[in-house]
């Protein structure tokens, strides 16, 4: 694409293969962009809420997903439309910065955008819809942070985290169990948080799955997990007060960088060959020997030779491990990574209680445990399920748990779901834009309604009449100013969410309204589109 200019000294723009490219300005623009980000809304709209429905996606290799994870059904779709990709960046930026809400923030953004649409036909400018937009999120956010309410827990009273982890499990396919798995979220959590700080180091928390038995046998290892075995059957299997040498060189010969050529003729040479390289194998040995480590982890493999020279100096061996894993033992254990053996000291060795090979079932599958870490409290969630796309929804959902419960040590104010919140932010911001003299009161009035397209939706999914109840809610809300009131999508016979039990983070739920309204003032200020080829 470049710049010209005609006889008048007027600027226009001359694009390669011009013919077979289409543009779209002004109005057009504005509407096709809307268009593409309310067909993924409209994709995303019924998986929310504890009733709503899951997503089956195949990759292009034939790779099954089953999951209701707004985060993750956008990411494997195949989205061609800028806009459609902004929308994904959006629900991963609520994933990264909150770890929940990602389908109910992009449900928002799609209400938004269709609001914005029949703005745009009044003839309203999208600069004003915007900035109506703006006002109206500030509003939301401020009444959000009015009708919070604090909970105070500590180290023996959790019950207040793990109520909230459970509103977060209500909606996954871990439902029926999810008490089980708020407490093991809320306690790996605990677990790993500093209380005093406010701060949670989620790297400390690892999520390992494994194929077999029941979803109830999930459990909380207190220590991490790897999902590798001992390198020799006749090794030890169990080290009390390990010390670990951690490796990132391999157990075996240099190999010379030029090439080379060895000639060996003789039965001499070839023995004198094999004692080489049995002396080079036996100082590694030794030198792990001599620092006091009683287990070897490393980062590369090592023949069968290495391994039978270990097994015979009682040196447990664990052989294969990924980098990421090295990087969560030094930290758990407090050694240091090794790269070369000539630099290896007691000082770099790290430290566990207990090292364990365990096994599973009849085929004998093994795994080792390392518990009681010296230098931090990491935990494990190890996951397990009856196929492999069980364990991964399993493991995602619980992720949302626990980013849920980080949240809430970082700030303990809730808010109340099944829709209240954002019914309550709806009637304030309402109430607001007949305040206000100039064309942005429209706007506002156009994002009050956005927001009951959450509680319609969780409606809608629960099997409900969605504008009927809806407009029950509002009403009671405004006759009995209570916030509490939401949609009873589990149908106990209640609409108030506070005996209910379900509860949100503050921050997640600001995050939503804020995030939501960033891009959808992006995409209103879009008003040029070039469409490469055709029909695109």
């Amino acid at each position: 694409m470049s710049l010209a200019f005609d006889e008048f000294g007027r600027p226009f723009i001359i694009i390669k293969e011009q013919g077979a490219k289409t543009r779209v300005r002004g109005i057009d623009a504005q509407k096709a962009n809307i268009a593409a980000a309310k067909s993924v809304a409209r994709t995303l709209r019924s998986s929310l809420g504890p009733k709503g429905m899951d997503k089956i996606l195949q990759s292009g290799d034939g790779d099954i997903t089953i999951t209701n994870d707004g985060a993750t059904i956008l990411d494997q779709m195949e989205v061609e439309h800028e806009i459609g990709k902004l929308m994904v960046e959006l629900s991963k930026s609520q994933d990264y910065e909150i770890g929940d809400g990602t389908t109910g923030v992009v449900v928002l953004a799609g209400a938004l955008l269709e609001q914005a649409e029949s703005l745009l036909d009044r003839g309203i400018h999208p600069l004003r819809i915007a900035e109506g937009y703006e006002m109206a999120s500030k509003v939301a956010t401020k009444e959000l942070a009015r009708i919070s309410e604090k909970f105070e827990f500590d180290a023996e009273n959790i019950e207040p985290l793990i109520q909230t982890c459970m509103t977060t499990l209500s909606s996954k396919i871990v439902n029926r169990c999810k008490r089980e798995m708020a407490e093991i979220c809320v306690k790996a959590v605990m677990a790993v948080a500093d209380l005093e700080r406010k701060d949670v180091n989620l790297d400390l928390i690892k999520v390992e799955g494994k194929v077999g038995g029941k979803l109830e046998d999930t459990m909380l290892v207190n220590g991490i997990v790897l999902d590798k075995d001992i390198s020799h059957p006749q090794m030890a299997k169990e080290i009390k007060d390990a010390k670990i040498a951690i490796l990132t060189c391999p157990f075996e010969p240099p190999k010379p960088k030029t090439k080379h050529k060895i000639e060996i003729d003789t039965a001499e040479k070839y023995e004198e060959l094999r004692q080489q390289e049995e002396k080079y194998f036996n100082d590694m040995v030794k030198q792990c020997k001599d620092c006091g480590a009683t287990l070897v982890i490393c980062q590369w493999g090592f023949d069968d030779e290495a391994n039978s020279m270990l097994m015979q100096q009682k040196l447990p061996a664990i052989r294969w491990v990924g980098g990421v894993e090295l990087e969560l033992l030094a930290i758990a254990t407090g050694g240091r990574i090794v790269p070369r053996f000539t630099e290896l000291t007691p000082e770099k060795l790290g430290s566990a209680g207990m090292v364990k090979e365990v096994s599973f079932g009849t085929t004998k599958e093994r795994m080792v445990i390392i518990e009681d870490c010296a230098a931090s409290k990491a935990v494990t969630v190890f996951v397990r399920g009856g196929n492999k796309m069980m364990v991964d929804e399993t493991k995602r959902s619980l992720h949302d748990a626990i980013c849920v419960a980080r949240n809430l040590v970082r700030s303990n104010n809730i808010v109340y779901g099944g829709g209240s919140a954002e019914v309550a932010c709806a009637i304030a911001v309402e109430e607001e834009a007949d305040k206000i003299p100039s064309v942005e009161q429209y706007a506002m009035r156009a994002f009050a309604d956005a927001l009951d397209a959450v509680p319609n939706a969780l409606a809608e999914n629960s099997g409900l009449p969605p504008i009927e109840s809806v407009a029950t809610i509002k009403a009671q809300q405004l006759k009995d100013k209570n916030p509490f009131l939401g949609v009873d999508c589990k149908e106990i016979g209640t609409n108030d969410m506070k005996s209910q039990g379900v509860f949100e983070t503050l921050i997640g739920k600001q995050q939503q309204i804020l995030l939501a309204t960033q891009v959808v003032k992006l995409i209103l200020k879009i008003d040029d589109v070039i469409l490469a080829g055709e029909g695109q």
